[in-house]
Parts: C-alpha cells; structure tokens; sequence
C-alpha cells in the first residue's frame, strides 16, 4: 500500500520545523554511511560551488577504491564553514568539542590541545608578521580575557594565545576580528599565516619589499572559499633578501628575491626564485629548478600550485599528503607542467649564472640596534624568554612603539619581536624601557638563537618539555662559557619539528628515552648537529640519541667546549666544524673535554 504525504496544513510550524530537521539528518547519515563504505557521497550529481574542487578530488579517490582518512569526511559531512553555529552552541555550554568538531574548529583557529591543557590554543594570521601598536595592546586584552594571560610568539612569525576555555572560544575569535585580525585557516589542511623579512621596508640591503606580496597572498586565500581543505597543510613565505632570514626554503612555496642580470632572455631586475616543497621535519628543503616570477605574479602563481596540489594531493595518508609527496610521485618537471597549464603560459626561466649573489643575512640582526635605511631611524630587536610575552609586557611594547618609533611590532621566526622606526636619539630611552618591562635588546650567542615549540606543556604531541629544558640549556652553558659566535639551538617536542630541530646548528628532538629501569621512560632528546639554513642548507645528522633531558645541558656544554677547543680558526663556525666530524668523532672529541 502507498503512503501518500499528509498537506503541509496539516502540520503546525513545529511539526514542520521538524520534519525538515529529521530530512536534514537522513540526509547527513546517508553521507556518512556512503563514506563509511569508501563510496563518494553522491553519485548522481557533479559536485559545485567553491568547494567542488575538493568534492572531485575526494570522488576521484574513492572511484579509484580508495579509503579516504576521517579528516576528508569530516570535511564533506559538514563542512567547517558551515558550523559556526554549532561552535557557538558549545560555547554556550562550555563544551568540549568531539574529534570531528576538534579538527573544523581549527578551520577558525582554535585547537584543542587536551590531555595537555583542557583547553583551545589559539592561532593568528598577521601577514608578514607585522601588527600596529594598537593590534598588539588589543590581543593583550583578549589573551587576559578569553586565555591565560601570556602569548608566544611561534616560528611562523605568529602569535598563539592558550588556556582558552570553550565558553571564550568564540569571543575569541570575534575579538581578534574586531581588531582588524584574524585566526580564520591558521590550522588544519589550510594554507598557514603567510611569512615574509620582517624588516621588509626598512632594511638597508633588502632586494624588494615584501610585505604587498605577502599581504596580496594573505587576502587572495581569506576570500576565496576554495582554498581551504587542502589534502593537507600548506606554508608560504617571501624573502626579500633583508638582514633577517624568512626560512623561505622551509615552506611548501618559496618566493626568493634575486636580481637578475641582463643578457638571459628576461627582463633584468628584482625576481623571485621559486621554490617548491620545503618540509624540514620531513628532512626536505624546497628545490629551485631555475624558475623565477614577476612579484607582481607571486599571487597568481601560488594559486596554481594550490590548485594542482589540491587536484592531487593525497588524501587517504596524512604522513604522505604534503607538497613534497605529490612532488616526489609524478616529479618536479610533471608537476611544473600542470601549473603551466592552468596559468596558460611557460615560466620564465633563467640558468644559475643569471642570478647575482644575494646579500648575507645576518644572524644577530633579530636582537639589539640595528640601522635602518631611512636616516636617523633604527630597528631594535626585543630578546623574548623562548618567545613568551605577559599581557602586561605587550601592552608595554605597544605604548612604546606608539611613543618612539613608527607603530609597528614586527615579529620574526625566531620568536622574538622588532620595534621598528626608534630615532638615534631615542635609542638609549627605549632599550631602558624595554629593559623595565623585563625583557632584553642583547643576548648571549646562545640564547640569541635559542628556539622551542610549546612542548607537552602545552601540546599533546610533544614527548618532552622543550620550553623548560630550552630554558635549562641556555642557564647552564651560559654560566660555564662563553661562545663567540652565533649559534642555534632548537629544541622540538615531536616529529612534527615545529622548531625545526634539523636546520639548527645544535637541534634536539624530544624523545621518551630509558629511565633507571628498562620498564621506565623519562622525557628526554636525541641530538643532531651540523644543520643549516639559506646558503647553508643541510639536514643535521644524529650524534647523541636517547639523552635524558636533565644531561641534555651538560650534553651540549660538552660539544661547544670541543668546538672552541678544536676548531680550525677562530672564524670557524660551529657549522663548518660540526660538519667537518662524524657524529663518532664529535663524540670523542666532547668526551675528551670531560676528561681533560
């Protein structure tokens, strides 16, 4: 017998409202179900809307009897964007979000970071790292209201805001818009807060400033819906060829000034050299194939890689879904000729003779005084404790940089912060103000460089406490030595290498390690040294494995105390020593220091 449906009249507005919830939801069950069995979720129809090219590519996946990871469903049974609703409905009462919620809610920024903390971390976006006084006074208030009252400033030339219970989840992210910022892609398969110098603008040797193309990049994605769930994360980052190091060849695209010469079928003048698959914690910088592109292109070529990497990124294996894979699968030259074809042209390219040498960054410049191009004008390099500022410490910087310099707060990925703009004459006031905030314009050689990630403190991820052992590393060798030369220690709290544990001059990745028993583990490192980066780009290689991290700054007293012992000249770096010695050697030579 054939159920015919009752008239609409029949039915009062709640019933209604009903009824269209309850077809709504067999709706969001038949996708569920249609993935659960590995088949696209729906067959009839082709997908459109912005969010189409990534609906193709999942369908394309599971055509090929392909599993998709849960992340990918999460996505095409609601997408982020389009629960903002229900994250407000947690909000309200103080919830937890569930794993499904945990991974789209980062589509807004906030991550949940239990066990760790039973709490959201927040992330920004500030193009090139650049912020104005008022934005930074702004996020201190914010950060004392919905968080735990401090910020960290993180490699990516960002600020993280922590302890944000659910209930000030979406104030949070409201307030950060309300002062002209946002958190909106900074996490899950998104592209992340675009890098650049961050002296872009004032530096006396840069090629080219970079901060309208970083600031282009940033709002090309922020309005354009079909750049969000990647196969998996994305970082983009311009270097200008400033003092500062960008760490461009760290990031998926690299956009590197170059000044090309005339006589080589292009135009002479400022270029960027492109770069593509950069993925240190994968052991991997980004390869220059001879490509370089119009600044004024940087935009439109970014998309195309985008694009390509979303019609073929991995989908089903999260450890193998960045750029460097798709890379690695069909080749560079493959890879190039998509992106040419959807941008409808040839790149230009240009042999190595045709780049002129770049100027040298400079190690230190990200602390102390430093001139700017503009006469009489000076940038000054404000040391953080392991990249942490107080609220009260933030609101000091602004009123500061309001005062004495230009309104800037330019932060770098070396965790620390620039006040740009100081005139000579008020140089000496400034770094005395500085200094009654609790904060430093000088450091030692070994706490200039000395980086962290957040560590199991505040990261679910991380084996080890890398903010404290940092800390512990930078008080014992300083008390006992003195470097004369600039060095790096990274200290990263899992594979995910946020400090980038493997371009440092001294890199230690945390590790549970054996304790007094065999049965015991404690927090604790392996050890790699000789890594660098821009000219020196290396991997370092392993020469300590599973220290405990109470020896780990005895560990690394040792090993400088063999470089300053053995090094072949007082201008040997500690980069060119460590990788002049097997990690046997550097062994030998450390433990005979102990000895001597």
């Amino acid at each position: 017998m054939k159920m015919e449906a009752s008239p609409a009249a029949d039915f009062s507005d709640e019933q209604k409202r009903y009824l269209e919830g309850f077809m709504s939801g067999m709706q969001v069950g038949r996708v569920g179900r249609a993935f659960a069995a590995g088949g696209p979720a729906t067959a009839s129809s082709e997908p459109t809307g912005p969010d189409a090219i990534h609906l193709k590519a999942q369908d394309k996946t599971t055509a090929a009897g392909k599993k998709l990871v849960d992340q990918e469903k999460f996505k095409r049974e609601l997408h982020p964007f389009d629960a903002y609703e229900r994250l407000k409905d947690q909000a309200h009462n103080n919830a937890a979000p569930s794993p499904a919620d945990n991974f789209r809610w980062r589509y807004y920024g906030i991550f949940w970071v239990a066990p760790a903390q039973t709490s959201y971390m927040a992330r920004l976006r500030i193009p090139n790292g650049i912020l104005k006084h008022w934005q930074l006074s702004g996020l201190a208030d914010i950060a004392e209201t919905c968080g735990g009252g401090y910020t960290h400033v993180t490699t990516r030339a960002n600020f993280q805001i922590r302890e944000i219970e659910p209930k000030n989840a979406v104030a949070l992210i409201e307030g950060v818009q309300d002062i002209g910022l946002c958190s909106r892609g900074s996490g899950a398969d998104n592209i992340r807060n675009v890098t650049g110098t961050p002296t872009a603008g004032i530096d006396p040797q840069e090629l080219i400033d970079t901060r309208p193309y970083a600031r282009e990049w940033h709002y090309h994605i922020l309005n354009d819906r079909s750049l969000y769930g990647l196969p998996r994360k994305f970082n983009v980052a311009f270097d200008g060829a400033g003092k500062i190091a960008a760490l461009e060849e760290t990031n998926d695209i690299a956009f590197t000034a170059f000044e090309v010469k005339d006589g080589f079928g292009v135009e002479p003048g400022v270029w960027f050299r492109l770069g593509l698959g950069g993925i240190t914690g994968h052991r991997d910088f980004a390869k220059y194939s001879g490509i370089v592109v119009r600044p004024e292109d940087a935009t439109r070529v970014a998309d195309a890689i985008v694009r390509v990497f979303i019609d073929h990124g991995d989908r089903t294996n999260r450890n193998k879904a960045r750029l460097k894979y798709v890379l690695d699968a069909m080749g560079h030259d493959g890879f190039l000729k998509l992106v040419e074809e959807r941008l409808a042209k040839p790149f230009a390219r240009v042999p190595e003779e045709a780049l002129a040498p770049r100027p040298a960054s400079d190690r230190l410049a990200h602390i102390g005084v430093h001139k700017q191009k503009q006469a009489g004008l000076n940038w000054i390099g404000v040391s953080l404790p392991l990249g942490k500022l107080t609220c009260e410490q933030m609101r000091g910087l602004a009123k500061i940089a309001q005062d004495f310099g230009d309104g800037d707060i330019r932060l770098t990925v070396w965790q620390n912060l620039l006040i740009s703009g100081v005139r000579d004459e008020n140089v000496a006031l400034v770094t005395a103000a500085i200094e009654q905030l609790g904060l430093a314009t000088s450091a030692s050689n070994v706490r200039a460089g000395l980086i962290a990630c957040t560590g199991n403190a505040g990261c679910k991820f991380a084996a080890s406490d890398t903010k404290l052992h940092a800390a512990a590393i930078g008080d014992w060798v300083d008390a006992r030595m003195t470097v004369d030369t600039p060095l790096n220690i990274h200290l990263t709290g899992c594979h995910h290498s946020c400090a980038q544990h493997y371009i440092s001059d001294i890199g230690l990745i945390a590790a549970k390690v054996p304790g007094a028993t065999e049965e015991d583990t404690v927090e604790g490192y392996h050890l790699f040294t000789g890594g660098g980066f821009g000219p020196d780009a290396n991997i370092g290689q392993e020469v300590y494995r599973d220290l405990k991290a109470e020896d780990a700054p005895q560990f690394v007293e040792k090993l400088l105390k063999a470089y300053l012992a053995h090094r072949a000249s007082p201008e040997e770096s500690f980069l060119a020593f460590s990788r002049r010695h097997e990690g046997e050697a550097l062994r030998k030579l450390a433990e005979a220091e102990v000895t001597a």
